[in-house]
């Protein structure tokens, strides 16, 4: 029998051990924590209580500072204040093996399907409003109530992500544990230690609780709400959903990141930087041998210049789907080779790396073209300044969260809540940005004035001296709902990519068609000088992000083309002499993007892209130079 439990337990160290090392469970309480997990066991019951604390009656008098400590109470809600107690009566020992507890979760969920569980879950939405103390009483759920949990949760929430899957499958889960779990308190001289585990065998996460010295009967449990966190500052502001607080004397300034931060960067991306090459000179009739692993490529480059080959060894242009990394390789062995990347240019393509290089055009604030936008990671104190600031003055407060480098709007959300930004940090490293309160709008006769986002496809020859051409023909996408500020979970109302859910409707307008439209709808803006000022745009952004030598500039790898595409809206500013304007907001900028309406509706595409790159040849390609 000894030897099976040792199988079983080396079978479960094999399937759970990194997480548990990653999550610090000390490996004494694997063995027990195997055996619980196997036969179900939830035996905290059997060691811990949930005490109501006695609340000060509102008639009695309560002095200031009182007053002022029970505002900040740590238990989250709204409703009596709950602890947890040791209740053996032997109390709790560390050091005994079988001192690891199983936690349920009550709720889990992904935060864009939260309003429609608890409307449609049986039960949920009562559940979840006596967890946090909201007063439910009524059989149906009612939006008022719905909304105020969707509030509440971030104080209750949980996070954790799936390691392996599809893009959509790695978007983080949230959950609440049970009511147990839920009234563990925050303390900063813990007694526990909590985090959630995954079970493989039965696909469901539980959070495994374990104490952190030992404990007498009637001591409290505890955890650290923002466990593993030092610096003091940010650990202020990782508890501010539970313990609220002012940051206004932050600077909410966000300078440029030092040197040191690009470099670690390249490291971390493990791209090696190329030694310097002459421009290689090619034959005015050379026919290139182009290796390439996308099938948009194959099926549509047909220009005769261009062959393709199996062998990438014979390549004289790489052509590849995912990121290059050898640059310095390649360079001393093949300099002649031309490869459709740039060494560092994740400086654009990564949201947080966009924010930074943006600041050598527009100062600490950002240039115009960008809505502002804050690292969660690296600049919470100041983003936590800078929204407190903007409630003061009465201020929008509406922001966007979005992962640094997911695209299709996975992971995205919009709030006006600062808890949830807060909270989303957790979560996977996140940029928030100044949501676009304000769009220029479009007019659809089916549904209304609706968002929509351009994307242009820019082509960058060189990076220095910089050379940089715009596709003329750009591609729209379109709300499906009329826009409003609120349904801020409304993801057809909020968002432009429909064309990767499938049951939903994709509105297509071609460039062409929409020029008309648009300058009918908005006479006093002609398209050109709307493009001129978008392309004023694209001009600045490449050309600081082609300013300082790689890894702090994108390299001028001479062997180097690529391909963008940057994706923007438009929205109502007031110009310096206080003149209306659309001022064109970059959102993002995608590497290799996906160019199947190009070769589907312009068939010359990828043609007009091999010419104008590889070939220097841009005459009747459908560019237009921008730089």
């Amino acid at each position: 029998m000894a030897g099976d439990g040792e199988e079983d337990l080396a079978a479960f160290v094999a399937l759970h051990g990194a997480a548990l090392r990653a999550s610090r469970v000390p490996t004494q309480y694997w063995e027990s924590l195997s055996r619980k997990l196997r036969g179900e066991v939830f035996d905290a019951g059997d060691y811990f209580g949930i005490m109501q604390v006695e609340e000060v009656d509102e008639e009695e008098e309560v002095d200031e500072e009182m007053e002022e400590q029970l505002k900040k109470k740590p238990n989250p809600g709204n409703g009596p204040c709950f602890k947890v107690i040791v209740t053996n009566e032997n109390g709790l020992q560390a050091s005994n093996p079988d001192s690891v507890f199983l936690v349920d979760h009550a709720w889990t969920y992904r935060a864009e399907h939260a309003r429609q569980q608890l409307r449609r879950v049986p039960g949920l939405l009562h559940r979840m409003a006596n967890l946090m103390g909201i007063p439910f009483h009524g059989e149906v759920p009612d939006e008022g109530s719905i909304e105020q949990v969707l509030q509440e949760m971030w104080k209750y929430n949980q996070t954790y992500q799936l390691s392996q899957g599809t893009a959509e499958e790695k978007v983080p889960v949230w959950y609440i544990m049970d009511e147990f779990g839920s009234r563990i308190q925050h303390s900063d001289q813990p007694s526990f230690a909590a985090a959630p585990l995954f079970y493989m065998p039965q696909q469901i996460a539980y959070t495994v609780l374990w104490p952190l010295r030992d404990l007498e009967t009637g001591d409290e449990v505890t955890r650290d709400y923002a466990y593993g966190e030092t610096d003091r500052l940010i650990r202020k502001c990782i508890l501010l959903p539970w313990v609220p607080t002012e940051v206004l004397d932050v600077s909410c300034f966000t300078p440029e990141p030092p040197d040191e931060h690009y470099q670690a960067i390249l490291a971390e991306n493990k791209e090696t930087l190329p030694v310097a090459i002459n421009p290689p000179v090619y034959a005015k009739d050379k026919v290139f041998k182009v290796f390439t692993d996308i099938q948009q490529v194959l099926n549509n480059l047909t220009h005769p210049r261009f062959v393709f080959t199996d062998n990438e060894g014979e390549a004289d242009i790489l052509y590849n789907f995912s990121h290059f990394k050898d640059y310095r390789k390649l360079s001393e062995e093949r300099p002649e080779v031309m490869v459709n990347q740039f060494p560092c240019e994740n400086l654009l393509t990564v949201k947080d790396c966009l924010a930074s290089i943006a600041r050598r055009a527009g100062g600490p604030d950002g240039p115009r073209w960008l809505p502002r936008t804050f690292n969660l990671q690296t600049e919470l104190p100041q983003f936590i300044s800078y929204f407190q600031q903007r409630d003061r003055r009465g201020e929008d407060n509406h922001w966007i969260c979005k992962p640094w480098n997911l695209a299709r709007s996975l992971d995205t959300h919009i709030t006006n809540n600062l808890n949830s930004i807060i909270r989303h940090r957790e979560s996977s490293p996140k940029v928030v940005c100044k949501y676009i309160e304000e769009p220029v709008l479009f007019e659809r006769e089916d549904v209304g004035l609706v968002k929509f986002d351009v994307r242009y496809v820019v082509l960058l020859r060189s990076a220095r001296p910089l050379r940089l051409y715009s596709y003329d023909v750009f591609w729209l996408r379109f709300s499906n709902r009329a826009f409003s500020l609120d349904d801020l979970d409304d993801y057809e109302k909020h968002f432009t990519v429909m064309n990767y859910a499938p049951s939903v409707t994709l509105k297509q307008v071609h460039c062409e068609d929409f020029i008309p439209l648009f300058e009918k709808q908005y006479p006093e803006y002609p398209w050109t000088a709307v493009q001129a000022s978008i392309f004023k745009a694209f001009a600045e952004l490449f050309q600081v992000a082609s300013s300082k030598p790689a890894p702090l500039g994108i390299c001028d790898y001479p062997s180097s083309r690529a391909i963008y595409a940057i994706d923007l809206m438009l929205k109502w500013d007031t110009s310096r002499d206080g003149k209306r304007i659309m001022q064109p907001q970059i959102l993002e900028v995608n590497f290799n993007p996906d160019c199947d309406r190009a070769c589907k509706y312009h068939p010359t595409f990828f043609n007009d892209v091999f010419s104008t790159l590889f070939l220097d040849e841009t005459d009747n390609c459908h560019v237009t130079r921008v730089v």
